[in-house]
């Protein structure tokens, strides 16, 4: 089996998350995949931060949808780093990245970006959102895409099959072996997150899930010897 580590918002454990320093060591630590978090600026920037607010990753305050480019980028995101446009990560490294979108809005900049640079093969598209996943489907062709999951049941699988999805990305704290059967019966591929211990990463393995997404580039080496 070829087991995948993905890695969250770059190094999160190490680096401040979803910046390029972050980044550029989860590709130094060999990281298969590398997973970010997409929003969309007052102008219109696809910017690269988790929450929707700026004030846990940054020195500033309030949503970034009110905020421009140039005022965002004025901000910390940890240890001088800058909040990242999108296509400043795909200039700075060459990894594979997973890119979660939080809205069909953000579905629509992506989809731009991803058609203008050929990038259906390199950017697996995840989100929570089963309309997001549809419509950047519609806008992208051939483009790869995960539904994830924090609460859920067998349903998860049905609703991924709905809107095309071809990977399922599921809480570890949750996950059963009735779900992964159900998605292996759906030939869902399945990975679990976040995988930051000993013990949920020899889960992970027992269940044969096809990866981890992880905030430690230490998974990498030592998922490759825990069964």
């Amino acid at each position: 089996m070829n087991f995948l580590t993905i890695g969250h918002r770059g190094v999160m454990g190490v680096e401040p998350e979803n910046t390029l320093r972050s980044f550029v060591a989860a590709q130094e630590a060999g990281l298969d995949v590398i997973e970010l978090d997409l929003h969309l600026s007052k102008d219109g920037a696809l910017v690269v931060m988790h929450d929707a607010r700026v004030d846990r990753t940054t020195d500033g305050t309030g949503a970034i949808a009110d905020k421009t480019l140039d005022e965002l980028r004025a901000l910390d995101a940890g240890r001088g780093e800058r909040v990242p446009l999108f296509t400043e990560v795909l200039d700075a490294v060459r990894t594979p990245l997973q890119a979660e979108i939080k809205d069909v809005r953000a579905a629509q900049a992506l989809a731009e970006v991803m058609n203008d640079r050929g990038l259906a093969d390199r950017v697996e598209v995840a989100s929570f959102h089963d309309e997001a996943i549809a419509e950047i489907r519609r806008l992208v062709p051939g483009v790869r895409t995960a539904l994830v999951a924090g609460r859920y049941g067998t349903d998860v699988v049905d609703r991924a099959v709905a809107v095309g999805a071809s990977r399922l990305c599921l809480d570890i704290r949750r996950i059963t072996l009735e779900v992964v059967e159900h998605a292996r019966k759906a030939d869902l591929s399945v990975f679990g997150w976040v995988v930051n211990t000993q013990d949920h990463l020899r889960l992970v393995r027992a269940l044969e899930l096809d990866g981890a997404t992880t905030d430690y580039p230490e998974i990498k080496r030592t998922g490759r010897f825990t069964a």
